[in-house]
């Protein structure tokens, strides 16, 4: 006698097939998924972005760590020296503020020397104007550690008078927290000192 079911076991291996289909598809679909955040991921940390002067967005390869810390190195060393000597009687305040964030204790020794010894205040009695000239620093580095080399051009404006000075100074740089904006490089300088100050001219 036939009957308007179909056999039990068809329906079943039907059903069983189907749940395998399912099972093999998700199984699939989520390796594709992640094998996608995996290479999305490895692109990102390959890659940075910059923002264009009309807004659009340029992609940039990023550079090896090592040429990466001795770009913002320089930067670093640049942006200190100008905080630090490139002062007169209106900014220096503000500047050496500035100048402090970027070093340690030896800077801010360094900079309370000099209070003491009356550099700011002659600076404010005789209205002297301090600019930075040029700025050239030599990074070099020794089982992990960097030190730093760099020669200060400035000259010292006194109305009548202008002496210009060559200043060579030494250190060690250190990596920190990035400190946005005291601090974008994320760096330190430690064991700052100034070896040698010598006057190149004198200009009436």
């Amino acid at each position: 006698m036939k009957t308007p079911y179909k056999n039990i076991y068809n329906v079943l291996k039907l059903n069983r097939f189907i749940v395998l289909a399912v099972v093999v598809s998700a199984l699939l679909s989520s390796t594709f998924s992640v094998w996608m955040v995996f290479n999305t991921n490895q692109k990102a940390l390959n890659s940075a972005f910059a923002i264009n002067t009309d807004g659009s967005i340029i992609p940039l390869k990023l550079v090896t760590q090592k040429e990466n810390f001795r770009v913002e190195a320089l930067a670093h060393l640049e942006l200190f020296h100008n905080y630090f000597y490139n002062i007169d009687a209106s900014n220096y305040e503000r500047n050496l503020e500035k100048a402090l964030w970027l070093g340690n204790s030896s800077v801010d020794n360094l900079y309370r020397q000099k209070k003491a010894d009356g550099v700011y205040n002659r600076l404010l009695q005789y209205s002297l104007v301090q600019e930075v000239l040029s700025i050239d620093s030599k990074i070099s580095e020794n089982n992990g550690t960097y030190s730093f080399t760099t020669t200060t051009i400035f000259e010292i404006n006194r109305g009548s008078i202008i002496d210009t000075y060559e200043l060579v100074s030494t250190g060690n740089l250190i990596m920190v927290d990035r400190n946005f904006p005291n601090n974008p490089h994320g760096l330190l300088i430690t064991n700052y000192f100034e070896n040698t100050l010598k006057k190149l001219n004198d200009e009436s």
